[in-house]
């Protein structure tokens, strides 16, 4: 008897030990509390230290205002102010949501290291799950060509979900390395740098995508880019593919009262630089569907000089610089050409100044766009063209604001006139574009990508 007490003893401390368990951080926090509801830590770095695989920091509402004397390290030329470098495990990730319905803002306007880019959050840790953060103010401080980022994930299985990253210098997210990471309802918006170089802010991107070889599965769903001074979504010189889906990208290449800044493209879909060097074997072939390009500077959707072919599904643009600009680059790399091996299907535009360039057709797959189709649109053709809709409140779950924007009123020539993509539709045939007129779901009007 005695001895099965002490088994049952033991097994009741190995069952708790076993339980996930839940710590705080708070503005009024201090990192010499015990991290609880009652009496929370100050910094997710203390934090870090005390959970383990299965565990929940709960992030508190307010405003965090991070000092310079908070960075982490530097290395090489970076600033590394918190760093998220401890893992979790298969089946049981280390979470950091904000807690409730509170908006936790993490402001880094007082962190100015000297010849230091600022990177706010390094995430070298893998299976962690971020939920509900906000990042404003990242600085930049070099005059020569540099830039600073909101979030860097450098670690695999990763989950980073209902991101703000505003009003700053840097770029807000930046998945540099690593596989199976979703970056999930996310948003970037009003990021320029004003600092470095021209002042154009030339290198800030809503979300970049700049992986090497063996970064694969990664995904941008549902994610938002407007008002960054580069473009929404660039994914230039990376070595594996990504998949884009159910994404907005708007006004990017300007600041707010539309002063040019940047490049200017809703998204940069590739591309290995015009200086050559050796290509990846085989070039990725990224898939984008279901998103919407609108009024950026330059292109909706740019290809960038692409060395292969890009997939565009089901995706609408409106009053970009041009809607579609295909631009490839040969294999040797040693000139541009029209792109070639592209998949372009069922997808829309209207009033840009060129709805489509730089396209070899004879060597793409070109099907149902409103371009081949030569269909003719009037703003009365759609509900809406009010752009605003754009930057509604998200949902309470995180998806994109219910819009009435470029969706296809009765009688619209885009109604059922695509080809089946494996996408979800209703009528006798996919509509055009990224909303389905009638969803064949209880799912709300949203791009139908990622039903």
């Amino acid at each position: 008897m005695f001895r099965s007490a002490i088994v049952l003893t033991l097994l009741c401390l190995a069952t708790a030990c076993a339980f996930a368990k839940d710590f705080y951080v708070a503005p009024d926090g201090k990192d010499t509390h015990a991290g609880s509801l009652s009496a929370p830590f100050a910094s997710i770095g203390r934090a870090q230290e005390a959970v383990r695989p299965g565990d929940t920091v709960f992030i508190r509402g307010g405003t965090y205002r991070i000092k310079e004397d908070q960075i982490t390290t530097t290395e090489r030329n970076r600033a590394l102010v918190i760093c998220l470098n401890k893992s979790g495990k298969p089946g049981k990730r280390i979470n950091y949501f904000a807690y409730r319905d509170e908006k936790p803002v993490f402001d880094f306007a007082d962190v100015k290291p000297r010849n230091l880019r600022v990177t706010a959050f390094d995430v070298s840790a893998s299976h962690i799950h971020i939920k509900g953060l906000a990042v404003t103010a990242v600085q930049v401080t070099i005059t020569g060509h540099t830039q600073s980022i909101c979030f860097d994930n450098e670690g695999s299985d990763n989950i980073y979900e209902r991101l703000e990253m505003h009003d700053g210098q840097a770029i807000g997210f930046w998945l540099g390395r690593g596989s199976n990471n979703l970056v999930l309802n996310c948003d970037a918006y009003r990021n320029h740098d004003h600092t470095s170089g021209n002042k154009r802010g030339g290198n800030v991107d809503g979300f970049g995508f700049h992986a090497p070889k063996g970064s694969v599965n990664n995904v941008f769903r549902g994610c938002r880019a407007w008002f960054n001074s580069d473009d929404g979504f660039d994914l230039i010189s990376t070595q594996e593919s990504l998949l884009i889906e159910n994404c907005w990208a708007f006004c990017n290449g300007y600041d707010t009262e539309f002063k040019s800044l940047g490049d200017g493209n809703g998204f940069k879909l590739g591309g290995f630089g015009i200086d050559g060097g050796r290509l990846p074997n085989p070039v990725p072939r990224h898939v984008t569907r279901g998103s919407l390009a609108v009024r950026n500077k330059m292109a909706g959707f740019y290809t960038n000089h692409h060395p292969g072919g890009i997939d565009l599904l089901n995706n609408s643009a409106y009053q970009n610089g041009t809607n579609y600009n295909m631009l490839g680059r040969n294999l040797e790399h040693t000139m541009d050409v029209p792109g070639f091996g592209h998949k372009m299907i069922n997808n829309l535009g209207y009033k840009a100044r060129i709805e489509v360039s730089k396209i070899n057709e004879t060597l793409c797959e070109i099907v149902a766009n409103s371009f081949t189709l030569q269909l003719r649109f009037d703003d009365r053709d759609f509900e809406s063209l009010d752009l605003s809709e754009l930057v509604a409140p998200r949902q309470p779950n995180g998806d994109l604001p219910e819009i009435r924007f470029l969706q296809l009123k009765a009688g619209n020539p885009a109604i059922d006139k695509g080809v089946d993509v494996g996408l979800p539709f209703s009528g006798k045939a996919p509509d055009l574009g990224a909303f389905e007129r009638n969803p064949p779901s209880a799912v709300q009007r949203t791009s139908r990508a990622g039903l």
